[in-house]
């Protein structure tokens, strides 16, 4: 009788685990943010800060841009050559959100977004995502091993 109970019990387990897997894609690491695992891609040197989305015609649902700077400050962003609005994520060197601007039009250029507050990291999604998830003021960004800028 102690063995069946074992043997249920793992079973359970398994499927559970089986059913809730963690997204994977080769080269992309995977985050949590407001409850949803997402595919990372990094904006690092200067040249790929600059160019961020633009030119691009879809987000997936599961996929986000961070941006990452060497130090706090109020970085600036704007939709100059974006194809579509985005949800703009500011956060702390702890990866805490700061500060969002849900829905930043394409129309909004040349006009510059900035955080409420200096930041280290900015992150960007597909519009709609803040609200969807609800993405609030002090919603942590999961992501371990960030890299590590100097420039």
């Amino acid at each position: 009788m102690g063995i069946l109970i074992i043997v249920t019990t793992c079973a359970i387990v398994l499927v559970f685990h089986k059913t809730d897997p963690l997204p994977t894609t080769p080269g992309l690491p995977v985050a949590e943010f407001g409850g949803v695992h997402l595919k990372v891609e990094y904006a690092i040197s200067k040249e790929e800060r600059e160019k961020g989305l633009s030119g691009r015609t879809n987000i997936p649902d599961d996929q986000v841009m961070l941006f990452i700077f060497p130090k706090d400050d109020l970085y600036g962003f704007w939709m100059k050559d974006m194809l579509m609005p985005i949800d703009i994520f500011w956060l702390s060197d702890q990866g805490h959100v700061v500060s969002i601007d849900q829905n930043a039009a394409t129309s909004s250029y040349p006009n510059v977004f900035y955080p409420d507050k200096p930041v280290k990291y900015v992150l960007e999604t597909a519009a709609g995502f803040a609200q969807e998830h609800n993405i609030i003021k002090g919603t942590p960004f999961l992501l371990k091993n960030l890299p590590i800028v100097s420039k």
